[in-house]
């Protein structure tokens, strides 16, 4: 699914009121009705509404809403704030609409009035600021949705909380209505994949209001969500006469004293991940860790408590580096040789990142194609810090332009950064993916798919989206509490599930 601006948003409505032969006001009508169809779904009937409404387009939408509601027997009230000279054309049209049913269904709201004594079951619904929102709220309309959050109320916003930009996190001091839901139409905006505005935004529902296909397909955007859809264009099913050496070889190399477990569950992930065969490199002491606790893959040893590079690593057809293999100077000598030496993209997370961090002259040597993994914290120590994490996801797609990398920057929506600057949201995962060695799973799964042939880009993005899948699959039955880094790995096999059969892929 594609990610479109504010701007981008109105030209896509444009475009379908033109080839549709809508109107404005039906395409309202429309999104209102989409609206009226999820709340009739999810309240009792009995339930009783305020809806907030602005003088723009989006108080144009609640309006609708109000009447819709109405004509089906809830119990609405509609409140606008007058704090424009002058209503949208088809703010004004629900208007008059709504009146000529009945005037008592909708009260004007002078400038410097508030709503203090709501009682707690009414549900509040905002309608007072939308996409077109270019600034801050601020003055009456700030101190008003200041005031409205400190109401108990459930709140469910219409196509973007008020206050809320589509493109831009706003300032800590910035006003915006925290919602209970939003209902957002046809795509998802930025603003609601990163941490620091999503908050806002609550329960969100995307609802389909039929914009035209033509533009959305042919439209430009750099901003993508990974969803089943792109995920079934990527993935491979298996031929019934396949063999292991089908599926590559991958090694996975890291480990140290006390931390040879982060290169278990990564090697666990690629032969989940379905990769053919699997060899972990590790120094000497933890060669019985590995031969016992993940028996289906190869082991080989180079140094004797921190790892050392080798001479015949060229032979896997997919190398992942960096789980636990510690910063010292061992460690740094075997990445420098690692990227001097390799032809073909490689799978850097963790203490690599780390290594190249304190050593920034490695990024000048980065294998073109190359998948980084970084956290915002190993991606700020290598590139910088950025000032909220919208930033930080702009300046990975200009770090992955300039060194021909692709970044898989982490958090709860992880951001696929290509060398094209194409940026991939995922929407799989949760919270209780929060835990230690949740990142050496994805570092092993991204490497195991990068061993059967998917291109660096399709790795990562599949990998994260699997990665994500399988997380909450498992913590569907273990709870997000419960959740460990082996459960992810566990859970992998019902992840591919839902993309086939198991067997031939055939859905």
């Amino acid at each position: 699914m594609k990610i479109f601006t504010a701007a981008q948003i109105r030209e896509c409505d444009a475009y379908t009121i033109q080839a549709s032969g809508l109107n404005s006001g039906e395409l309202m009508e429309r999104a209102a009705n989409k609206c009226v169809d999820w709340i009739r779904i999810n309240f009792p009937k009995e339930t009783l509404f305020v809806i907030l409404c602005g003088t723009g387009n989006n108080g144009g939408d609640g309006l609708a809403i109000a009447r819709l509601l109405h004509h089906r027997s809830f119990g609405v009230k509609a409140f606008l704030l007058k704090f424009g000279n002058e209503l949208s054309k088809d703010c004004q049209s629900n208007l008059e609409r709504l009146k000529r049913i009945d005037e008592q269904l909708v009260t004007i709201v002078e400038p410097d009035t508030y709503i203090t004594d709501l009682p707690p079951h009414i549900v509040i619904i905002d309608a007072i600021l939308g996409t077109g929102l270019s600034r801050p709220a601020d003055g009456w309309v700030g101190k008003f949705i200041t005031q409205i959050n400190k109401m108990t109320n459930r709140k469910v916003a219409i196509d973007m909380p008020s206050g809320l930009a589509a493109d831009v996190i706003p300032d800590k001091e910035s006003p915006v209505l925290v919602a209970d839901d939003t209902l957002t139409f046809q795509f998802y905006k930025r603003t609601f994949l990163h941490q620091e505005s999503s908050v806002f935004a609550g329960n969100l529902q995307i609802l389909d209001i039929g914009l035209d296909k033509t533009f959305i397909n042919n439209a430009h955007t750099q901003y993508r969500v990974i969803d089943r859809d792109v995920i079934m264009s990527l993935y491979k099913p298996r031929e019934p006469f396949a063999h292991k050496g089908t599926f590559g070889s991958a090694l996975i190399a890291g480990g140290s004293y006390g931390k040879i477990g982060a290169i278990c569950l990564s090697s666990r992930a690629a032969l989940r991940a379905g990769t053919g065969l699997v060899t972990a490199l590790v120094p000497q002491c933890g060669y019985e860790i590995v031969q016992t606790a993940v028996p289906e893959a190869m082991c080989l040893t180079s140094g004797k408590e921190s790892l050392q590079a080798i001479s015949d690593w060229e032979k896997f057809s997919a190398i992942g580096i960096g789980p636990g293999m510690g910063t010292g100077e061992d460690s740094v000598k075997a990445l420098s040789t690692f990227l001097e030496a390799s032809m073909h993209p490689l799978v850097l997370d963790a203490d690599a990142l780390n290594i190249i961090a304190a050593h920034h002259e490695l990024l000048g040597k980065l294998p073109k194609g190359s998948v980084l993994t970084p956290h915002p914290k190993e991606f700020a120590r290598m590139f910088g810090e950025n000032t909220n994490s919208m930033i930080q996801v702009d300046n990975a797609r200009i770090q992955a332009m300039r060194y021909n990398v692709n970044i898989v920057l982490k958090g709860h929506h992880t951001a696929v950064i290509t060398t094209e600057g194409e940026c991939w949201y995922n929407i799989t995962g949760n919270s209780g993916m929060a835990t230690g060695g949740a990142g050496d799973v994805l570092t092993g799964i991204i490497t195991g798919l990068l061993a059967q042939g998917y291109a660096p880009h399709e790795a990562a993005i599949m990998g994260v989206y699997l990665h994500g899948l399988a997380g909450d699959l498992g913590a569907k039955e273990l709870s997000q509490e419960a959740l460990i880094a082996g459960d992810i790995i566990d859970y992998l096999g019902k992840a591919f599930l839902t993309l086939g059969n198991g067997s031939n892929g055939t859905a």
